[in-house]
Formats: structure tokens, sequence, C-alpha cells
């Protein structure tokens, strides 16, 4: 087990802590010094075997807690929130590490995490819990493309998922907003209360062609991609995903079309409806 807080002896230095299982298992020291040899080459240690806890990084405390698991040889890792002291840049790299040491040893994994980019990036198959209780399981491909309620649909992705109100009526989808305006979104013979959109299925639209239309109140440029923000009235902040060399105008009216083929539609209890 690989826990959030290293568990690393204080007094004892990166050698000790990395065999100390094995020394108290009884092996001999020579058995030991050579797994524990082994271990820092696999986790690149091998220069700070003599080193005490806190004369080491966070990044590197982590991976001597990871290799005081690796050295007894599991048939599975648990890993418990490990990254969650660490800064955002070393969350990435100890990340591309932990994959990395993943496909190395073959052993399987059961990572626990709040951080849904972690989830994303690591898991071959994900659960997610709320309250206690498992919601969904699947690849992450098929818990962001499919997911089975609204909250695995707002919790898996960065940006969150756009959540639209909506009323069925004679068997369409329709969305009707404070301003009067109602828009035939879909055909579907259910009960609808809100349709799904992720912000890079919305693209802007000529005003008189829009399935919603809005103000544009913010643009988040962030370098390799921009996120546009349209009120929609009703507290409804929209989110979309643009080109990251557009320019546009603050405060401006635009127009929102959704791609139909990539909606999802969920019923009063929150559950996804099939279309």
């Amino acid at each position: 087990m690989v826990f959030q807080s290293y568990a690393l002896y204080p007094h004892m230095n990166v050698r000790e802590n990395i065999g100390f299982a094995l020394k108290t298992a009884g092996l001999e020291k020579k058995l030991i010094d050579e797994k524990v040899d082994e271990t820092a080459e696999i986790l690149e240690l091998n220069a700070l075997l003599d080193r005490l806890p806190k004369q080491l990084s966070g990044g590197q405390r982590q991976r001597v807690a990871i290799g005081r698991a690796i050295i007894r040889e599991p048939k599975g890792f648990l890993f418990d929130e490990p990254l969650s002291n660490l800064d955002a840049a070393l969350r990435v790299n100890m990340r591309l590490e932990i994959s990395h040491l993943h496909k190395k040893l073959g052993i399987t994994t059961i990572y626990v995490t709040h951080d849904q980019i972690e989830a994303m990036t690591l898991a071959d198959r994900i659960v997610v819990l709320n309250k206690g209780q498992i919601v969904q399981a699947g690849s992450p491909r098929v818990l962001y493309n499919k997911p089975n309620s609204v909250f695995v649909a707002e919790f898996i992705g960065s940006p969150k998922m756009n959540m639209i109100p909506c009323v069925s009526e004679d068997g369409n989808i329709i969305l009707q907003l404070g301003s009067g305006k109602k828009t035939n979104i879909k055909s579907l013979g259910k009960q609808t209360s809100k349709m799904g959109a992720r912000a890079e299925t919305i693209i802007f639209a000529e005003i008189d062609k829009a399935d919603l239309i809005g103000k544009l109140v913010l643009c988040e440029y962030l370098g390799s991609e921009q996120f546009a923000y349209v009120d929609c009235g009703d507290a409804l902040l929209i989110t979309v995903r643009i080109d990251p060399t557009a320019e546009m105008e603050i405060g401006s009216e635009v127009g929102l079309s959704f791609n139909q083929s990539s909606l999802h539609f969920f019923a009063d209890n929150g559950f996804r409806i099939e279309p």
C-alpha cells in the first residue's frame, strides 16, 4: 500500500526505509541489499540511498514509498491518493512515472483519487463512487462518452459537462428558458428534464439559426486551448471550447448550436435516458 503521507521513517535513510519490511521478515542482510538495489534501479533512486527523508523532494519521497511496496513483490498495489501532497508540476511527472511503472511491473493496481484527471489518465477501468455507492464502472472513454447519470457526467471531464434544463412535449425535447423562446432539439419519446453537452460539441452559430442565444461574458485563454462562457439567462452559463487563436468581443450576443449526435439526456431521477 502507498499512502498519501508517504509514511516514511524519518530516522532511517532511503535504503533502510525500502528494506524495512524485509528486515522485519527476518531475511538476510545480503538478500535485502540485493532487493533494495533492484528496487532502487527501477525507481531511479540509486544515488539517494544514503539520504534521509527530510533531504528528499516530495516526488523522491513518493518514489521511496512506492519502493517500500514494490520490494515485497505483492500481487497487487493499493495507492491511496498518493499525489495529493504534491504541487501541480510534480503531480504530472509522478502520473507519468506511476503509469510507466505499472506497465513495467504488470501488477494490478487499485488507485484511489478524488482527481478525475488522474483517474482518466492512469486507469484502464474506473469505478466512480458517490456516498459510498458504486454509480458506474467502465473504461475512461465509456465514462466520458456515455455517463449513466448527471453525477458521473459532471464529475468526469474538464470542464464538466454543460447541463441544460429541458422538457418533453409530444415526444420532442424542448429547451425553454426565461426568454420564452422554445427550441425543438430532438425527437425522443421519453420524459427528460436535463440535456448534457460537452464543451467541445457546441459551436457558435448565426443568431437566427441557433439553438440557444446568450451573452459572451468571458474568454479563458489557456495557451493550447480556449474556453468561452456564455450567459443564456436563468443562471445558465454554457462553456464552449473554441479555437485558441480566436478573439471574441466580450458582452456580444452569440448563438450556440449543438452536435445532435453528441447530446446526453437525463430523467428527473438523474439517470441517463437512451435515445
